[in-house]
């Protein structure tokens, strides 16, 4: 069965039809108040999120050393980036950029 991407107003929703008509039904028995904008067969089984979409670009991957200073912290951000600060010589914008881009990464 192919996987359909579905976009209203306010939602974007991505699931199995059997046909493009069959998807535009699912989306109106959910959410009957929205209008559907879009709809998409994927070309493949899967679902791919683009993390630079999201706004997590390659250079910004996972810093082992901030997350490192977030688990001394306990989680407190101000504390991570001043110990961020310290042991790596970045400035405040750095740190910070580092440390918050770590704890959307899921810290």
């Amino acid at each position: 069965m192919p996987l359909y991407e579905i976009e209203t107003n306010a939602h974007i929703m991505i699931g199995w039809a059997e046909s493009e008509e069959q998807a535009r039904a699912q989306a109106q028995e959910h959410y009957p108040d929205e209008d559907v904008l879009r709809i998409n067969r994927r070309p493949r089984d899967l679902w791919v999120i683009s993390k630079a979409l999201l706004g997590f670009p390659e250079r910004e991957a996972r810093c082992d050393t901030a997350r490192d200073c977030l688990a001394r912290a306990r989680g407190d951000k101000v504390h991570a980036i001043r110990l961020y600060m310290r042991e790596t010589g970045a400035d405040l914008h750095q740190a910070q950029r580092a440390v918050e881009t770590n704890m959307s990464l899921g810290w």
